[in-house]
């Protein structure tokens, strides 16, 4: 499969892929740590996982713009299993999951997903970012008021600056900007190492 997707590769697409892989990989890094906030598992085991996924769905994956990385609604449903029986049931559950969804591929029951109306689709995604947003109310505590300043800001850029420029995705412009701020003021902001220990070695 992989020999076969660099037979029809186009090199022109080189730079755009590089920078593409580039804007993901950023993007999802917020994007898993908040996640597993949300599922009551450490940063780490976020981390772990998008990378472990992504080199998996890039090497393996059947489709050349194939893409894989956190799920907020697999986040959502796991809180209540790690809380009641462990960490140890949330791996578990990840294998059984892959193996219903092998199943759902070779069985061909994918195309029944267009069954499912819109209406039902977006308020499930709302629903999600409503629930996911209310898991971050916690961090707020005991915090100055330039993380309120900060958060306002980055819902600015996510708003504004796609009026102004399609060249940089939103999140990313957002991250970039709210980093160089905070580096550049000084400000003493909460980290991923203040919240969880960080191992630098896989």
């Amino acid at each position: 499969m992989f020999l076969k997707i660099l037979q029809n590769y186009n090199s022109k697409n080189i730079k755009n892929d590089i920078l593409a892989g580039i804007v993901v990989s950023i993007a999802l890094i917020p994007e898993v740590i908040a996640f597993s906030f949300v599922a009551g598992v450490s940063p780490v085991v976020g981390l772990y996982t998008a990378f472990i996924l992504g080199l998996i769905a890039a090497a393996f994956g059947g489709k050349p713009g194939l893409i894989s990385g956190a799920a907020g609604s697999v986040a959502v449903v796991v809180v209540s299993l790690v809380q009641k029986y462990g960490i140890e049931y949330l791996y578990l559950a990840a294998i059984l999951a892959g193996i219903i969804q092998i199943l759902v591929g070779l069985l061909g029951f994918a195309k029944f997903i267009r069954l499912v109306p819109m209406p039902v689709v977006y308020g499930f995604v709302n629903g999600l970012a409503i629930v996911i947003a209310y898991s971050q109310f916690q961090f707020f505590k005991g915090e100055s008021f330039w993380i309120y300043i900060l958060v306002a800001l980055t819902m600015a850029i996510m708003y504004f600056l796609p009026k102004f420029t399609k060249a940089i995705p939103a999140g990313l412009g957002a991250i970039l900007i709210i980093t160089a701020i905070v580096w550049g003021f000084h400000i003493d902001t909460k980290t991923i190492g203040d919240l969880a220990h960080v191992n630098h070695s896989l």
